[in-house]
């Protein structure tokens, strides 16, 4: 499925620093979330099914992707 992402606004976290190596977000219609990386505007973007972006956050939330 591909979603347009011509009139998406995109946002970064309140926790991002000014450096802008930071990923940014997008809700999108239908529920989807699609998210890039502020570097590279024009260039890919994942987007994620609603049920994916709860799933995604939910990982990121339980220590998950945690670092050891």
């Amino acid at each position: 499925m591909i979603s347009d992402l011509s009139s998406a606004r995109w946002f970064k976290s309140s926790r991002s620093q000014g450096d802008g190596d930071c990923v940014e977000i997008a809700h999108l219609d239908g529920g989807m979330v699609g998210i890039r990386d502020s570097k590279n505007p024009t260039g890919p973007a994942l987007v994620f099914a609603p049920g994916e972006w709860d799933a995604f956050t939910a990982t990121v939330r339980d220590g998950e992707f945690d670092r050891i």
